[in-house]
């Protein structure tokens, strides 16, 4: 049997067992009698989740939401399980190219941590949530009839040194079959191919490349190395679509690419070793409001001089992660939703996730990275104010000093869409020491019942991660942003309509047995 021919006899064997499961009645009305003719040999592998996959792909949200709950209630699947299956289920419907769709892939691994903060009986409620947002997406572009990613089973040959840089220009050439295949001729590590897509993840600025790098990364270590191409090639696929982009739009070249090569010459950082140098609070906050004030340019020389200087990549990124929490905190009122894609969220997790990936990438790369980390977070435009949130006028709403009373006020403010209130009664919070835990419960509870216009899930968990990789002095800020974008959240749709919940959740909640 060829292998060609092995991979759609055991598709065809994974879905025959489906439809079996499922019994043929409600396979047929699933779609699956049609599904399974459109789909063969030229799907990317899907291992043991190939059952799951089909299931996501073939059914409508409303009646799969019902199916996964009671599969979950009676152990026949794992959350993670859940979670793994969606993040195939997208890759081959999407594979890195759609808008909600690359969204819900980024919102997966932030939602299965937050299972993590949960009583046992609501655990499911943010697994569920994205399931249903993924498949109405998928549903919404034809179902198991689209299929983006198919198998590649050749490999491009390119020099060890220099596919990388091919990989780069494959993608600036909108050469997206190239860029995969010169992908594929790295090898199997998963780490290795993440290294040789970094010179193409830092060549544009959209804040999307560089979280949807970051949360792929992480898919890869939930569903383990032997899916690592499948999902990375996304990110060759999403940099020559962001470039086709630019050439129908006529928009100029980034300046990002000739700005980089120019600041490692002038502060001579090619071939250099990282400093382990921590100046301490007064010098991360002075480089914290240089980034945050900008312009781009300045803001990425400052981070060029820092790394010259010898201050630790770990201490350059919590400064980027200031001046971009400083956004959420600064924003003004006239521009009212501070949710979703707006200019603090954005940067938030896009710093989050350059600080992610400079751990972990090789040097030359995690030096780069955080220059354009830089450059982004002083490339933002919003209308600012010249006092964070919370104002003292904010702050003389709040009559109450106790730990409960402080976090009831701030739930208040929260149904209300009241940010000042909100901030102000959190920040009170911080001041008296008191623990941060129940200020992240009552936070997780709103990014789950919320849409949050696709970023809830992420910004939450950024905010966890930036809390406890930011020095004590500073990091109750990050507290203070989330209350912020929790209260503009509240109530709103992905329209900006008010007196909706996440789409699926009630019913979500029903299923389980559990208050909405």
């Amino acid at each position: 049997m060829t292998p060609s021919n092995r991979r759609a006899f055991l598709s065809d064997v994974g879905r025959g067992m489906l439809a079996v499961g499922l019994g043929s009645s409600l396979a047929t009305d699933l779609g699956f009698s049609t599904a399974f003719a459109e789909e063969g040999s030229e799907s990317i592998p899907l291992g043991e989740h190939a059952g799951l996959v089909e299931l996501i792909r073939n059914t409508p949200a409303e009646k799969l939401q019902p199916i996964l709950a009671s599969k979950i209630q009676k152990g026949e699947v794992t959350l993670k399980g859940v979670t793994a299956a969606g993040a195939l289920a997208n890759a081959v419907t999407f594979g890195g190219c759609d808008y909600v769709g690359f969204h819900t892939a980024m919102a997966m691994i932030p939602a299965l941590e937050m299972t993590k903060l949960l009583a046992t009986e609501r655990q499911p409620l943010p697994i569920l949530k994205v399931a249903y947002r993924n498949a109405q997406q998928i549903q919404s572009v034809g179902g198991a009839s689209k299929t983006t990613l198919k198998a590649i089973h050749d490999a491009e040959h390119a020099a060890e040194a220099d596919v990388a840089s091919k990989i780069r220009e494959a993608c600036r050439a909108v050469d997206p079959d190239k860029g995969e295949r010169l992908l594929k001729s790295v090898g199997d590590n998963p780490l290795d191919q993440f290294n040789a897509l970094q010179p193409a993840m830092q060549d544009d600025l959209n804040v999307h490349r560089f979280v949807f790098a970051h949360r792929t990364y992480g898919l890869v270590g939930l569903l383990g190395k032997e899916y690592s191409y499948s999902l990375l090639r996304q990110c060759v696929r999403f940099c020559a679509d962001h470039e086709r982009m630019h050439v129908e739009h006529k928009h100029p070249e980034s300046p990002i690419r000739a700005l980089v090569p120019k600041l490692l010459d002038q502060y001579k950082l090619a071939g250099k070793t990282p400093g382990k140098t921590d100046p301490g609070d007064e010098a991360v906050e002075k480089l914290a409001m240089t980034i945050f004030k900008g312009p781009n340019e300045r803001a990425a020389d400052a981070v060029a001089a820092a790394l010259a200087d010898g201050i630790a990549p770990e201490v350059i990124g919590e400064a980027i992660s200031m001046a971009s929490n400083l956004l959420v905190l600064r924003q003004s009122p006239e521009k009212w939703r501070t949710h979703g894609d707006s200019a603090g969220v954005h940067s938030s997790d896009a710093t989050n996730a350059w600080r992610n990936m400079a751990r972990i990438a090789a040097t030359p790369h995690a030096i780069t990275g955080l220059i354009v980390a830089g450059y982004h977070a002083g490339l933002q435009t919003t209308t600012l104010q010249a006092t964070p949130y919370p104002t003292e006028d904010h702050r003389s709403l709040i009559k109450v000093q106790d730990g409960p009373g402080l976090l009831a006020e701030a739930e208040d403010a929260i149904r209300h869409n009241d940010q000042g209130k909100a901030t102000a009664a959190i920040q009170i919070y911080g001041e008296r020491g008191l623990p941060v835990d129940p200020v992240f419960d009552l936070m997780l509870k709103y990014a789950i019942s919320e849409d949050g216009r696709l970023h809830g899930e992420k910004y939450f968990h950024t905010v966890r991660e930036e809390y406890r990789t930011t020095r004590p002095a500073f990091r109750w800020r990050q507290i203070v942003g989330l209350a912020r974008v929790t209260a503009s959240a509240y109530g709103y749709n992905r329209d900006d309509k008010s007196g909706f919940r996440a789409a699926g959740y009630v019913d979500a909640c029903k299923l389980l047995g559990v208050e909405a």
